[in-house]
Parts: C-alpha cells; sequence; structure tokens
C-alpha cells in the first residue's frame, strides 16, 4: 500500500466574505471527492482570500499513487476562481 498527503494553499482573489470563498472552494472539494481522495479546509479557515487543503491519497502501487497526485493537481490548476500558491506532496511510509 501507498500512501500520500497533499498540501495545498491557495488565494481567492476575487472572494471579500468566507462566504464568497466558501462558495468558490465547494466545487472544487466536490470534484476532488469525486476522486474518492480524503479531502479538508485545513488552515486559514478565517482568512478570506486564503485557504490550505489537505488531501489524503491510498493507493495499491506507487505508480497509480503518482497518477491519482497528478489528477489531484490538474483539477486544481483548471479551476480560473483560485490561484494555486503552493503544492506539497509528503509520501508516507508503508510498514
Amino acid at each position: 500500500m501507498q500512501a500520500a498527503a497533499v498540501r495545498i494553499e491557495l488565494r481567492v482573489p476575487e472572494s471579500r466574505s468566507l462566504k464568497a470563498k466558501r462558495a468558490a472552494l465547494r466545487p472544487l472539494l466536490a470534484r476532488l471527492e469525486a476522486m474518492n481522495v480524503g479531502v479538508s479546509e485545513v488552515a486559514a479557515q478565517d482568512a478570506w482570500q486564503k485557504a490550505v487543503i489537505g488531501v489524503a491519497v491510498v493507493a495499491p502501487r506507487l505508480h497509480r499513487l503518482e497518477q491519482i497526485v497528478e489528477a489531484v493537481k490538474r483539477v486544481l490548476y483548471a479551476d480560473p476562481r483560485l490561484e494555486v500558491v503552493s503544492v506539497t506532496v509528503s509520501h508516507l511510509e508503508s510498514p
């Protein structure tokens, strides 16, 4: 089994409130959840124009894990309402 944690820092430039920020994030989170990965907003919940998303990915083989992580990145960069500040992938050791 292979696992990775992905930390994503986003900027939501057009957001003027927490409600607007969450409205911009909701479709992204839904698309990621549809990919069968674990996803959650993990930091900056009170910031209007910043979001930090955590994604947990588990796969039977390293090659498949890398494919899923790349698919997550494609989804991030496809949303014009969000600016990707950084993406950090941490591979977790399996026993």
